[in-house]
């Protein structure tokens, strides 16, 4: 593989175009005759002294960008402004001394390294008799140590970029998405936006905790037969070989992926095709911490398939909060829970679209043994997971896994015991214990202050389960900016002997809606066919319809 050197990210898409903000470039000095020397420093390992590799942030006084690149070593730049507040530009750089050239005067610098190192940020002066910067970033908690590893199944980066960005943000598993079709009908073997790469299908190793799977496809489809006509998108990942079917129909496309070992995961719950495929595909994974989840500023208030009445979620004249578009995916994610999908959370950016950095937004899978790629997954399609774009939330239910099954032996109300620790570097407002879509404790958290400068809060209490149900943990950072920090599990299945689960009618109803209208809204564009698959998701639902409560 060759190396990345230093990379600015400036081949991509033309769609893409549009959200590439322009980069202001110091303002040129002519009274100096000589330029000032370059600014050079180096990230550390507060604890071992050791290079790390980061991403860092740069900024004048004057609103101006600056992007540090590596000294020996490897960096990348990235540059994004889709809206006037949604900005994100920072470097990614190796575990090398790096240097920037600036001219004189006060600059903000911050540093991250993924979720486990806590964020170094300060200002400087730089002139003539500048010294290397030291930027010391500290660990606050290791999840691997703890046998729980992060990744991000959502990246439109390169292979090539990965060794960087993987060791930059602390992702140990990465699926970049090396197939991209957008038209309808179109195999992803010939689709219109692949990367020109070769793959092979066996995880590459960039160390013995950090790997990714070369071959993924999204299917994300805006046309058909050359007219506009958006359908949505879907990600199937750790396929084994260019998928040869177009969508729709997406039936074949799910059992090809299946075939070949493959995981289905749904992207955003409000694109127009999403409830139709759900049954249809038989999709393994849902993105609950998404795309238009950001560092930066809450950008997409107005996207997509509107919410349901019932949902009541926070809008403001714009459209959704920040707080409304988590809170819609969670309750749609429960509506497909409560109807019997076993969807299995997931966490991806959307960076090299998105402003947005590699594993922002993460899911993260425990392992009971050594790390390899393959258990990694395994325990992912188990449901042995978390997702989070803030803190971090280990649970277990009577001593067992999240996406453990329980089958109960006899039909009477059991207390399952709910255990586990939310931890997390800002305190945390509250942890919810969640059963079938309704919040069925509340915890308040105790966020005592660890010698690592996190925050830890214990999870021990006792759920009483009267049917068949499923329940899950999740947690919210309390935060006076009102940004949305969360941490969320999988969840638990619990069958119950002739008290089967049950939707809410009120969520089925509104599945069945979004795929009548998804029908109306398709006939005389998709043929009949796709239409007559359509019409199955729709039978689907309706026969869930008659056990709902």
């Amino acid at each position: 593989m060759k190396p990345l050197r230093n990379l600015i990210l400036s081949v991509m898409p033309l769609a893409l175009l549009p959200l590439i903000s322009p980069v202001h470039k110091a303002p040129h000095k002519t009274a100096r005759l000589q330029p000032l020397p370059d600014l050079r420093g180096e990230v550390v390992d507060t604890d071992t002294g050791k290079p790390l590799a980061c991403r860092i942030y740069l900024q004048g006084t004057d609103g101006t960008w600056y992007f540090p690149h590596s000294l020996g070593g490897e960096s990348a730049e990235y540059k994004r402004q889709p809206t006037p507040k949604s900005v994100e530009m920072h470097s990614c750089l190796s575990a090398h001394p790096f240097q920037v050239t600036l001219p004189a005067g006060r600059y903000t610098l911050t540093a991250e390294h993924g979720k486990e190192y806590l964020t170094t940020t300060f200002t400087f002066d730089h002139s003539e008799a500048s010294k290397p910067l030291r930027v010391s970033l500290k660990r606050w908690i290791d999840m691997p140590a703890k046998g729980w590893y992060s990744a991000d199944t959502h990246a439109h980066r390169s292979p090539q970029e990965m060794p960087l960005l993987q060791a930059a943000e602390d992702v140990n598993v990465a699926f970049p998405l090396t197939f991209w079709v957008t038209k309808a009908f179109l195999p992803p073997a010939q689709g219109d936006k692949n990367q020109a790469v070769e793959v092979s299908a066996k995880p590459v190793y960039i160390d013995s905790t950090h790997v990714y799977w070369p071959i993924n496809t999204e299917y994300e489809l805006f046309t058909v037969d050359g007219k506009p006509h958006t359908l949505g998108a879907v990600f199937a990942l750790n396929h084994k070989a260019p998928l040869r079917n177009g969508a729709p129909p997406v039936g074949a496309v799910g059992e090809e992926v299946h075939k070949q070992g493959g995981l289905l995961e749904l992207d955003k719950h409000c694109w127009e095709w999403t409830m139709n495929i759900v049954p249809l595909m038989k999709v393994d994974l849902y993105d609950l911490a998404n795309n238009h989840l950001w560092r930066t500023e809450w950008g997409v208030p107005s996207w997509g398939i509107p919410s349901a009445d019932y949902m009541h979620i926070e809008r403001t004249a714009e459209g959704w909060t920040e707080a409304g578009w988590v809170d819609y995916g969670f309750q749609n994610y429960y509506a497909l829970l409560n109807c019997g999908f076993n969807l299995r959370p997931t966490g991806g950016t959307g960076t090299g679209y998105h402003p947005v950095p590699l594993g922002w937004g993460r899911v993260y899978a425990h392992l009971s043994g050594k790390f390899s790629y393959e258990a990694w997954v395994k325990a992912l399609d188990a449901g042995h997971s978390f997702v989070t774009n803030g803190p971090l939330l280990t649970v277990t239910v009577d001593g067992k896994e999240m996406g453990t099954h329980f089958q109960q032996k006899v039909a009477a109300q059991k207390a399952y015991h709910v255990v586990g620790e939310a931890s997390s570097t800002a305190p945390l407002h509250r942890i919810e214990i969640v059963v079938n879509g309704k919040v069925a404790r509340t915890l308040h958290p105790e966020n005592h202050k660890t010698p690592q400068g996190g925050y830890t809060s214990r999870i021990d209490s006792k759920i009483p389960i009267t049917g068949s149900s499923w329940l899950l943990v999740r947690c919210f950072e309390a935060r006076t900016d009102k940004r949305v920090r969360f941490a969320h599990t999988a969840p638990a299945h619990i069958t119950v002997p002739g008290l089967p689960l049950r939707p809410r009618k009120e969520e089925v109803a509104y599945l069945i809606q979004r795929v009548k209208d998804e029908i109306a809204r398709s006939e005389g564009v998709l043929p009949p066919s796709v239409l007559t698959e359509y019409r199955l998701a729709l039978q689907t639902y309706e026969s869930i319809a008659q056990s709902a409560q």
